[in-house]
């Protein structure tokens, strides 16, 4: 197990040089076998992956592919001259992103990849963050720490795992691109983790959740400034099922997908014309309305988790001071609305919805 901790280490000072950068050649000598011990700990641990992505990247980024996949190699490195290499296929995903991005985000299936880690072997398809575009990289360092932010609310929220991928573009002699992006928990991973089982149904409502786990993401959404997410058709956010609840009025609501928030801030986003903000840096309540009392007993929670918030922020070392700073700023207004006036309790009692 202590091999298996280590080896993005090995290949995080190897990779130093290179970020965001481009090379034309890669190692060639892989594994035949993955003979490490133990599971591989996708989500569990938290540095830096190495990865390698080999496809045709100038189709896939001319076609954006939502339906048929195209063949891909993944290699992951145990040390600098050892590494195990998997045919996976890929597609492109995502609704704005994909028609937007010049690289849209990719949906990376492992069916049959030959994964002998009990906990990799399991998953069908995950999703892969990317950066949309060239220069991009720190809308995906943002992105990836509001999940992180939601991480430290409750373990009943998506994981995520930072990368950092050397694209190898077979349809360009084998160019390569270094730049980041992370994994999502799949969802099928999230609810055999904490005992739920997904719904799929896109007929629920505010009302069908359980009120305390619904209003800690909706009152996580107005933190972020989130306003591009619904629960009527599940849309960036999962709905599961705990055990021995057989009725769909104790729903719980998972987000995903913060691009559009206020937090990340990318230069795409816009606010829906129903949300009635005009910026997403805005902040809009649209959870369910709850009595005076009960926002404020809710509230406490993010404030108990203050220090924590910026921890998240602070500690993290891909991104800039200036990143970092502008961050923190718009935690800043979020916790100001806490004071001796109710600021904040009053915003949610002027939109939530009844």
């Amino acid at each position: 197990m202590k091999r298996l901790i280590c080896f993005p280490i090995f290949l995080l000072v190897l990779y130093t040089s290179t970020a965001f950068s481009q090379k034309d050649t890669i190692p060639k000598t892989y594994a035949v076998e993955d003979t490490l011990s133990g599971n591989f700990g996708l989500f569990e641990h938290t540095e830096l992956l190495p990865l390698d992505l080999r496809f045709d990247i100038k189709q896939y980024s001319r076609k954006k592919p939502k339906i048929e996949y195209l063949d891909g190699i993944l290699t992951y490195h145990i040390t600098p001259k050892d590494s195990v290499n998997r045919t996976i296929r890929i597609k492109s995903r995502g609704e704005f992103r994909n028609g937007y991005c010049n690289f849209p985000p990719i949906q990376v299936n492992l069916k049959n990849a030959g994964f002998k880690k009990e906990d990799v072997k399991k998953i069908g398809k995950m999703k892969l963050v990317t950066h949309c575009m060239s220069g991009n990289e720190d809308y995906v360092f943002k992105e990836y720490l509001a999940y992180k932010l939601f991480n430290v609310l409750t373990d009943v929220s998506f994981r995520v795992r930072l990368l950092k991928i050397n694209y190898i573009d077979t349809g360009r002699k084998n160019k390569v691109t270094t730049t980041f992006g992370f994994f999502i928990e799949p969802a099928e991973m999230l609810a055999e983790r904490t005992k739920m089982t997904e719904i799929a149904s896109t007929t629920l409502s505010q009302k069908d959740m359980f009120p305390e786990v619904l209003d800690r993401m909706a009152i996580f959404q107005y933190m972020i400034g989130n306003a591009d997410w619904s629960i009527a058709n599940q849309h960036n956010c999962k709905v599961f099922l705990s055990p021995g609840l057989e009725t769909r009025s104790m729903g719980i609501s998972i987000p995903y997908d913060f691009d559009y928030t206020g937090l990340v801030n990318a230069d795409y986003a816009v606010p829906n014309e129903s949300s009635k903000i005009t910026s997403v840096r805005e902040r809009i309540y649209t959870g369910l309305c709850r009595s005076k009392e009960t926002f404020e007993k809710e509230l406490a929670e993010f404030a108990d988790h203050k220090t924590e918030f910026y921890k998240v922020i602070n500690d993290f070392p891909y991104i800039s001071a200036r990143q970092k700073k502008e961050m923190n700023r718009y935690l800043d207004e979020f916790f100001s609305e806490f004071d001796s006036q109710n600021s904040i309790v009053n915003d949610f009692l002027r939109t939530c919805k009844e």
